[in-house]
């Protein structure tokens, strides 16, 4: 691989810590010239511009793949997925999407159907880049129960999730059993699929 720094007359590590500088502190581009000029490295806010829009994506890549190659030598706590109807090119599409945690995005793919194929394929694609979490939090969409099943529930500790109304459309997370019985809103039955009714642990 050709060296991306090859043209610059300043040091990839310089370059690197100007970006990294403006991306990970509340920092303007003139603070940063300000203080790497305390430094002695004189270079205008500017060339910190050029150097964040250049280099800024390939950074980035490097520490998700490091990020992620941390994550297969350390088991996941768990993750937390969810899916929402967009619209493509004026077609209805799923967008799935994962999240670990600490709350960072780890995945979104959207399909054309929301059946256990595409939640096997969404789930399979995740496990294959992040390795396998703990447990899983869901909203109890079958889908993904029948993916899971295939897969090999035996390998996770399934944690499924219901959402409640309050306050009009804020939209509030409670644990469900599946083993309860207690009466839900028409609401929170829906979202559970028809599928038994829930109550708060």
């Amino acid at each position: 691989m050709s060296n991306p720094f090859r043209y610059f007359n300043s040091s990839p590590e310089i370059i690197r810590l100007a970006v990294l500088m403006y991306v990970k502190y509340p920092l303007s581009l003139r603070n940063v010239e300000d203080l790497l000029a305390e430094r002695g490295i004189d270079i205008s806010h500017e060339t910190v511009r050029f150097w964040w829009n250049r280099f800024g994506p390939m950074f980035a890549a490097e520490i998700r793949k490091r990020r992620v190659a941390h994550m297969h030598g350390h088991p996941q706590w768990r993750w937390h997925l969810d899916e929402a109807f967009v619209k493509v090119d004026g077609k209805l599409r799923f967008l799935w999407r994962a999240v670990d945690h600490e709350g960072e995005v780890l995945e979104a793919v959207v399909t054309a159907k929301q059946d256990r194929a595409a939640a096997l394929k969404f789930l399979k694609r995740l496990m294959k880049r992040y390795g396998r979490p703990q447990a899983v939090v869901t909203d109890r969409l079958s889908s993904y129960a029948a993916a899971m099943n295939e897969i090999g529930s035996s390998l996770f500790q399934r944690r499924f999730v219901t959402a409640a109304c309050q306050m009009g459309r804020t939209r509030a997370i409670i644990a469900c059993r599946a083993s309860l019985s207690s009466c839900c809103s028409r609401w929170v039955r829906r979202a559970c699929g028809g599928r038994g009714c829930c109550k708060d642990d």
